[in-house]
Parts: C-alpha cells; sequence; structure tokens
C-alpha cells in the first residue's frame, strides 16, 4: 500500500469520526465532573501497568487518544504531563474543553498518528494506546516506529487493546461462532463500513448510507508484536486478558465470555542510551 493510500484512507477515518465524535461531545460535561473526582478510565487489567507513574513519569503521550479521557485519566494517576494526539478536530476539541475546565497539564495535537510532530521525539517517558486503535492504522510497521521516537532511553510503550481474535466471531450471535464476513485471523483485507456499532457510538442521526466510509484493518498478535521489536523497542511482557472493555457481544451467553482473549495488554521498553 503506497503512502498516497494509506493518508486517503486515514483522511476518510477521520471525516468518519469527526461525524462519530458527536456522542464523546455529549459527555464532555460529565467527563469533567468524572475527572474532577478523580477517575481513572481504566480497564482492571491495565491498572497494573500503571502503577506509581507520580515516582517516574513526567509525560505521558496518549496516542489516538479520542477525546481525552482515558489521557487525563494518566494524569489522575500520577503521570505529571499529558500530550494527546488524535486525527479528529472534533475530538481534539473535546479534549481540549476538558483540561481547560479541569487546568490540567495537558497538551493536544490534532494529528494523523503516523504524523506525529518530531517537536515530541525522545521526551515521553510513557507512551500509551489502546481500545480500539491499531484497526485504525493502515500500517503497523510505520505505526510502531512512532512510539519508538517518541520514548526517551528506558521509557515504555504499553498497549491495550482489543485482542486480535475477537475480530473473527459473529457479534450477533449468543455463541462464538465465526463471521461470515470478518471470520479469518489472517486476513490482510482493508474492511470499508459505514455506521457505528449500536453498543458503541450508535445513531449519530446521518442516515448510514450517508455517513462517510471509514477502513479497518486487522493486525494479528504476531504482526503487531514483530512490528513493535522491528522498531527496536524491547518487548518485556505479553499477556492476554478475558476482559472485554466494550459490549462487543451483547448476545453471548454470559458463561462464555471471558473463556477465550478479549483483549491483551504489550509492555516495551526503549533500550537505555
Amino acid at each position: 500500500m503506497t503512502t498516497e493510500t494509506i493518508t486517503k484512507l486515514h483522511e476518510s477515518n477521520r471525516a468518519a469520526w469527526n461525524e462519530g465524535a458527536i456522542r464523546y461531545a455529549e459527555e464532555v460535561e460529565s467527563d469533567i465532573h468524572f475527572l474532577r473526582d478523580g477517575g481513572a478510565n481504566f480497564c482492571p487489567p491495565e491498572f497494573p501497568y500503571l502503577q506509581d507513574l507520580e515516582q517516574w513519569c513526567g509525560r505521558a503521550i496518549h496516542l489516538q487518544c479520542a477525546g481525552g479521557r482515558d489521557t487525563l485519566s494518566l494524569w489522575n494517576v500520577g503521570a505529571k504531563e499529558v500530550v494527546g494526539i488524535d486525527i479528529s478536530d472534533t475530538m481534539i476539541e473535546c479534549a481540549q474543553r476538558k483540561s481547560e475546565a479541569l487546568q490540567a497539564p495537558a497538551t493536544w495535537y490534532r494529528s494523523d498518528v503516523l504524523q506525529t510532530p518530531i517537536e515530541l521525539d525522545g521526551t515521553a517517558d510513557l507512551v500509551y494506546t489502546g481500545r480500539g486503535a491499531l484497526i485504525w492504522i493502515m500500517y503497523i510497521d510505520a505505526w510502531a516506529t512512532v512510539p519508538a521516537r517518541l520514548l526517551k532511553p528506558g521509557g515504555a510503550l504499553y498497549i491495550f487493546d482489543g485482542h486480535p481474535l475477537t475480530w473473527v466471531w459473529d457479534a450477533d450471535a449468543d455463541h462464538y461462532k465465526l463471521d461470515a464476513r470478518y471470520g479469518n485471523y489472517f486476513s490482510t483485507t482493508v474492511e470499508p463500513e459505514q455506521g457505528w456499532s449500536p453498543n458503541y457510538i450508535g445513531d449519530i442521526g446521518v442516515p448510514t448510507e450517508q455517513q462517510v466510509v471509514k477502513y479497518e484493518r486487522q493486525w494479528n498478535l504476531g504482526q503487531i508484536v514483530s512490528a513493535v521489536a522491528a522498531a527496536g523497542l524491547r518487548i518485556e511482557r505479553l499477556e492476554e486478558h478475558g476482559e472485554t472493555y466494550w459490549d462487543q457481544f451483547p448476545q453471548m451467553l454470559p458463561e462464555l465470555v471471558g473463556r477465550l482473549p478479549n483483549t491483551f495488554s504489550l509492555l516495551a521498553r526503549k533500550p537505555e542510551a
């Protein structure tokens, strides 16, 4: 895939997320209250990886930060300063409103993650990303070079994301059943979509057929780990979790959820100079 094609697909995703961000904009005030009360919007498996930030994290950079709730949660759990990068203009506006209301030490950049400003290179003690981030990236090897250049020597990359295996299952089934379209773990197809899952963003007030086309590309676990390693980061821990981060399988029998991995954690570190 050429650089021109990648940019074109990412820009379509930018327009789609500007549409979908209407739901995030509606939650700005509630997010401000949540964060002002000391809230930390993380899933249980994430907390062990985000311990004692006040002791070692001067700057945390959140790639694909959406509306900034998770970014500002990093501040609440100890990061002295946070930086958020997101491709959506509307998401960055939401994040800015929150940090201004909280008087938080936060800086926001509207940018394609692959074009993250070089002025941030070598400034992060922690690069954090996930929660459905990687499927929007069309070139995983290029993506992995971004946290590698942002981190200080000794700094950590922490990814908490949906496990690639969840891509293959029929989201409307009450048991694990291969999806007719997505049921290939090793697929390399870029999938165009219109509309949003009712359990994620849902109805945005625009007919589905009139919404901007967005593009997703699933990366399997081997591709993600290999890209991070090839970028020069040292893999320290890879963990698979049964916990979900959103209601992806609303019809699934409760006794089945968690028997297969739904999320994963990847911790990597930039070697000391």
